[in-house]
């Protein structure tokens, strides 16, 4: 066994030569087999694939770059499920197959500092890719862990036994187990450390243009699952968190108290300022909505009544 910890990078697929994101996997294992930091497992749980992906992962695997299991699954979140149970890993990150690191010396910072801080996760700036095609960093808003999913995905690693001893990714989430894991460990007081450098590039799932009610009702779910116990959580309430960030003052305050004292102000102007940002986007939203409206219903600038007694 090496000295140094392992860290395992767990990967989903599902027929990724139909999907043509065969480059990208290409991408994603080449940069992850040139990683500075020699303890590095490239981990790939694959949905039982019958496009040739299997052979492919073969073709990966006799060449030393990864290790795989092909099996069915329920979704994205059983495959890292089943990925943490396989991992040889101390440490645990998910990147999916069209993601890549692009910092070659990042893995072996991330596990250094980890170790260093005695830390239960680290999260870190990311690139992020959306479904039109535009790059955007993604800062990290750790304060922000319970209104928002407080960073991308890909730039979290965990310790495997947190991930263990808290159950996993929770499956009825289909889109946002991520948020719900980390808003546990948050609530749990589990340490996080932040990793400075902007290491990985990940894609944004196009559910979030498709179809954002889905994602708003799995985020109300998370709310409810997580915060209930803290406060009586209504409709209305739930309603005012989901569109606007708007917590009231006591459940903010009960929340305040997973952070150390010296965060707990900080915690909660990020929240005030998280809350001012989304009313703002919602008023311009509803407000192009109107415009849209207006344009598409003009009213007749001079109404002719029917029964015009003065024709």
């Amino acid at each position: 066994m090496p000295e140094e910890p392992i860290i395992t990078v767990i990967t989903p697929t599902y027929n990724i030569i139909d999907a043509e994101l065969t480059d990208e996997f290409n991408i994603l294992t080449t940069l992850l087999s040139r990683q500075a930091y020699p303890y590095v497992e490239h981990l790939v749980i694959d949905n039982a694939s019958d496009d040739g992906t299997v052979q492919l992962l073969s073709d990966y695997k006799s060449k030393g770059y990864l290790q795989f299991f092909s099996e069915k699954d329920s979704g994205m979140y059983d495959a890292y499920n089943k990925g943490v149970m396989h991992a040889k890993g101390k440490y645990v990150t998910f990147i999916n197959c069209n993601d890549f690191i692009h910092d070659i010396t990042a893995l072996g910072e991330i596990v250094e500092l980890l170790e260093e801080e005695e830390a239960d996760y680290s999260f870190a700036p990311a690139y992020c890719i959306s479904p039109e095609g535009f790059v955007f960093p993604f800062e990290p808003a750790i304060l922000n862990v319970f209104q928002v999913m407080p960073c991308a995905r890909a730039a979290l690693v965990f310790r495997k036994s947190v991930i263990e001893r808290e159950g996993y990714f929770d499956l009825k989430f289909k889109h946002m187990a991520d948020f719900d894991l980390i808003m546990r460990l948050a609530l749990k007081e589990y340490a996080g450390v932040y990793y400075e450098k902007n290491y990985v590039t990940c894609n944004l799932s196009s559910v979030s243009v498709e179809q954002p009610d889905l994602l708003n009702a799995e985020c109300r779910q998370v709310f409810i699952k997580n915060l209930r116990s803290s406060y009586p959580l209504t409709n209305e309430i739930v309603d005012k968190i989901l569109k606007y960030s708007d917590f009231p003052k006591e459940l903010l305050e009960k929340l305040a108290l997973h952070f150390d004292p010296e965060n707990r102000e900080a915690f909660m102007e990020s929240c005030e300022r998280m809350k001012q940002m989304r009313i703002e986007a919602q008023t311009a939203l509803e407000k192009v909505a109107q415009e849209e409206n207006t344009e598409e219903n003009p009213a007749s600038e001079t109404e002719i009544p029917e029964n015009n007694e003065g024709a």
